[in-house]
């Protein structure tokens, strides 16, 4: 494993839970998962799923999910899912069915773990066209039976699209939202008033810096722009996912995190 900071604490006295991607170290998604939970920092793993055609697939079978469940019980942590493909439809109408069936196959897999919440992309010419709308939440209607909890399944905004357009989802079906702050920042959005307008709904919020590439260290944030958005967490009880892939990015993101939840906290309980 390599070096990493000492940090002033290990598990946060916070309103939320703190996660991260199961893609921190080179290794798979047992090795990941072993690792993180060894270093007690954080209370939720998302779990990165891929598939790919032709390609390596990292679809956990019935042993490792097991194995994950096992170590989610000894360390009192919970997964949240990301789902491989973004859902959608094609102009015709006809729903893109390689990611239904992913999504269906992912959700049949780790049922097991109890996953927090599943999280989905749209594509973005399936949710802003509006002759692929209607199709496009049948799309989605239809994993809902499938988790059986429509409010486990949240929608995440993206940043190649105004994240208005997902109104129309979220008035129509009862699912839930990921507010995504990095894409928004990548965007060049303000993210807090889609923080303020989201977060009674909001079950995940990813975070993450963003430069020349995106999902980089929260470092490339400023502590003011942090400050002000941490400081509106104090009535959230969802899951605040540091989005980065790799332990460069990761642990001075978490040291960026907990710095920033010490300079706000007094401001939560003032809220």
């Amino acid at each position: 494993m390599p070096d990493h900071p000492q940090l002033p604490v290990t598990r946060h006295n916070t309103p939320f839970r703190i996660g991260c991607t199961s893609y921190i170290y080179p290794d798979g998604l047992l090795g990941n998962i072993s690792a993180l939970a060894a270093l007690d920092l954080v209370d939720d793993i998302e779990l990165i799923l891929f598939d790919l055609e032709g390609g390596p697939s990292n679809f956990p079978d019935r042993q490792l999910v097991e194995a994950l469940a096992n170590i989610a019980s000894a360390h009192d942590l919970t997964y949240t899912v990301h789902l491989p493909l973004d859902l959608g439809s094609s102009p015709d109408g006809i729903p893109h069915s390689r990611p239904i069936e992913q999504a269906e196959h992912v959700i049949q897999i780790t049922a097991p773990l109890a996953p927090f919440a599943y999280i989905a992309h749209l594509e973005r010419e399936s949710i802003t066209d509006p002759g692929r709308i209607d199709r496009t939440l049948q799309v989605v209607a239809r994993l809902l039976d499938r988790i059986g909890n429509p409010t486990k399944l949240a929608i995440e905004n993206l940043e190649s699209y105004d994240p208005c357009h997902l109104e129309q989802v979220f008035e129509t079906l009862p699912v839930s939202r990921t507010l995504d702050i990095g894409h928004l920042w990548k965007a060049g959005r303000d993210p807090l008033p889609l923080l303020e307008a989201w977060l009674p709904e909001t079950r995940v919020i990813h975070i993450h810096g963003v430069g020349d590439n995106d999902h980089q260290s929260l470092t490339t944030i400023s502590p003011p722009s942090l400050d002000r958005l941490i400081s509106r967490l104090g009535v959230y009880r969802g899951i605040l996912t540091l989005e980065v892939f790799g332990a460069d990015d990761f642990f001075p993101s978490i040291e960026a995190l907990l710095e920033a939840i010490t300079r706000v906290r007094d401001q939560w309980a003032d809220g």
